[in-house]
């Protein structure tokens, strides 16, 4: 009901000022509270100084990939390749993923953006090792990152927690990391990507 809500409400809003540009001169003068309400969604729809960071992140990338199932695990590694454009006007990164698990074929797809409203940065993944999706919400400078996941977990059938990590080195690579819960309850690094833009 809420989204029926919003987009009507962005519909009306987008008909109204596309109304007023057409033939101003005919259209009644808005009120205040009128004009006040057209300032802030027209803020909460503008794409930022906080959306060009991610645009760092975008292009094609050779990833190695390296993960540990338990703390002192040995690591298991593998590669792929992650193609990442901006969407929608440079409101949204899209990320595209292929490559291995355990020997398996994986594809994953990811949206990070930049919310206004909340001024936080949110994450979602999915891919073929799940039938839910990943998300994430956390804040950053264009040089690290740091999100809150929430994801469901199989095992106990609840949700579960993990922390995400993102480190931009240079404008050519950056390194993803996932921490998550042991069997202590401590946190310990599930998860490493190093990105390197594809030449």
């Amino acid at each position: 009901m809420k989204i029926k809500v919003w987009i009507s409400v962005a519909l009306l809003t987008g008909c109204a000022t596309l109304a007023l540009a057409q033939d101003a001169s005919k259209q009644p003068a808005m009120s205040a509270e009128e004009q006040a309400a057209m300032e802030k969604w027209q803020k909460a729809m503008t794409p930022g100084a906080s959306h060009k960071t991610l645009e760092t992140m975008a292009g094609t990338w050779d990833t190695s990939v390296t993960s540990w199932m338990a703390p002192g695990a040995p690591p298991q590694t593998s590669n792929g390749t992650s193609v990442n454009k901006m969407i929608m006007g440079g409101r949204y990164l899209e990320q595209r993923f292929s490559g291995s698990v355990m020997g398996q074929p994986f594809e994953g797809l990811g949206y990070t953006g930049y919310d206004n409203v909340t001024a936080k940065y949110w994450g979602s993944w999915m891919d073929n090792m799940s039938t839910g999706v990943m998300t994430s919400t956390g804040t950053g400078d264009g040089k690290s990152y740091k999100f809150a996941a929430t994801m469901s977990d199989p095992m106990s059938g609840g949700p579960s927690t993990a922390e995400e990590r993102i480190t931009v080195v240079d404008k050519d690579h950056h390194t993803f990391e996932m921490w998550g819960p042991g069997p202590d309850g401590k946190n310990f690094k599930m998860m490493e990507i190093k990105y390197s833009r594809k030449k």
